[in-house]
C-alpha cells in the first residue's frame, strides 16, 4: 500500500474546460495569467516542476495534498503570490494554520532546478501553482492548463493568515462568504473542499466531534456522524490519546483523487465538523448530489476542480511590474 498521504485540512480557480482526449481538462484562463506565458521564456518550465514534484511524491507521497493545500493557503491571503513560502518569525509561514503546511522542500527544489535553466524567469507563484496541479495528477486526478505569469509578492504577515483562512468549526454561511469574498462561488466552495479526498488529518483537529460535541446525545458525538463511523474513529483516536495519529478525510481511498469523498459525507462519515456541513446544508447539498450524480444531471467533479482552482489561482494575482521574481523562493530579493 506505501506510505499514507498526509492532509491537513484544507478548504482547497473560472474558465471554460473542454476535455482534450479522455485525461486532461484544457481551462480557457481569466484575465491576470494565461497558458503559455513561459512558451518563449521558459519553455521546459512544465516539464521540470512536473519532475520535481513526481520524484518527492515517489520518496514522499505526503507531498500532493501537501502542496495542494499550500497553494490554497497561499491564495486566501494576499492572493497567488508565493507569500506563504517567505521564512521568518512574523510571516505567514509561522501563523498556526500553516504550521503542519508540508512540501516546501519541492518548491524550492523546483526553483533551483529551473534558475540553473531559466535564471530570473519563473516566480514562485507559479511553480506552486503547477505543483498543485501536478500533485492532483499523482493521485489520479485529471490535468487542467494552468495560467501563468504570476509574480512574487514581498509581504507576508502571519496576522493576516490568521484572520484569513477558514476554520473546522466555522459554519458553511461564514464558508459561502470567506469564498464570495474572493470571487468564488458556491459550487467552487464544494468543490474545492472536494480535495479533501487525498490526504489525512490528526485526531486532534476532529477529536471533539466523538466525545464532547453534544449534550442531546447520549454518546456526546456529534449527531450529524453515522454512529459505526463515530464506533471506528474512537477504536482510533481514544479519548485520552494524544491525538497526533492521522486519519484520512477520506475514509475510504485517502490516496486516490476521486468522488468517495462525497460518497462519505452523503453517509455521514465526514471526518471533519466543516466537511460534513457541505451535506447537512441545503445549498451545498445540491452540489455534493450532484458529483455523485451520472448523466446530465450529474457534475464531472474532476472537470469541475479544475475550473475552480484557476479561478482560485487567479486571487489577487500580481502581474507586470507588480511584486518580483524571486531568485530564491523563502526571500525576497
Amino acid at each position: 500500500m506505501g506510505k499514507r498521504i498526509h492532509f491537513i485540512p484544507i478548504l482547497v480557480l473560472i474558465a471554460f474546460v473542454s476535455l482534450v482526449g479522455s485525461m486532461a481538462a484544457t481551462v480557457v484562463p481569466n484575465r491576470g495569467a494565461h497558458v503559455g506565458f513561459y512558451s518563449t521564456t521558459c519553455p521546459q518550465v512544465e516539464a521540470i516542476v512536473r519532475a520535481t514534484v513526481k520524484s518527492h511524491f515517489r520518496l514522499d507521497p505526503t507531498v500532493a495534498p501537501g502542496l495542494l493545500r499550500m497553494h490554497f493557503h497561499d491564495c486566501f491571503v494576499r492572493g497567488c503570490d508565493a507569500s506563504v513560502l517567505l521564512v521568518g518569525p512574523r510571516t505567514e509561514r509561522a501563523a498556526p494554520p500553516n504550521l503542519s503546511l508540508n512540501g516546501f522542500e519541492v518548491i524550492n527544489d523546483a526553483k533551483s532546478r529551473l534558475e540553473r535553466v531559466c535564471p530570473g524567469v519563473v516566480s514562485c507563484a507559479d511553480i506552486l501553482a503547477l505543483a498543485a496541479r501536478d500533485s492532483v495528477v499523482l493521485t489520479k486526478g485529471v490535468s487542467w492548463a494552468v495560467p501563468t505569469g504570476r509574480r512574487d509578492g514581498r509581504v507576508s504577515l502571519a496576522l493576516e493568515a490568521n484572520n484569513a483562512l477558514p476554520n473546522v468549526n466555522d459554519t458553511i454561511q461564514t464558508h459561502r462568504k470567506l469564498f464570495k469574498s474572493k470571487g468564488l462561488n458556491t459550487q467552487d466552495l464544494v468543490t474545492l473542499v472536494g480535495a479533501h479526498t487525498i490526504g489525512t488529518t490528526a485526531c486532534s483537529v476532529f477529536k471533539y466531534r466523538l466525545y464532547n460535541f453534544s449534550t442531546t446525545t447520549r454518546s456526546g458525538a456529534d449527531p450529524a456522524m453515522n454512529p459505526s463511523f463515530v464506533h471506528q474513529l474512537r477504536t482510533l483516536c481514544p479519548k485520552n490519546g494524544e491525538g497526533s495519529l492521522n486519519i484520512g478525510l477520506d475514509i475510504s481511498t485517502p490516496n486516490q483523487f476521486d468522488t468517495s469523498f462525497f460518497s462519505n459525507l452523503r453517509n455521514g462519515r465526514g471526518v471533519l465538523e466543516s466537511d460534513q456541513k457541505l451535506w447537512n446544508d441545503p445549498l451545498t447539498r445540491a452540489f455534493v448530489r450532484r458529483f455523485l450524480l451520472k448523466g446530465s444531471l450529474g457534475l464531472n467533479f474532476e472537470l469541475e476542480f479544475g475550473k475552480s482552482m484557476v479561478k482560485m489561482s487567479n486571487i489577487g494575482v500580481k502581474t507586470g511590474t507588480r511584486g518580483e521574481i524571486r531568485r530564491i523562493c523563502t526571500m525576497v530579493n
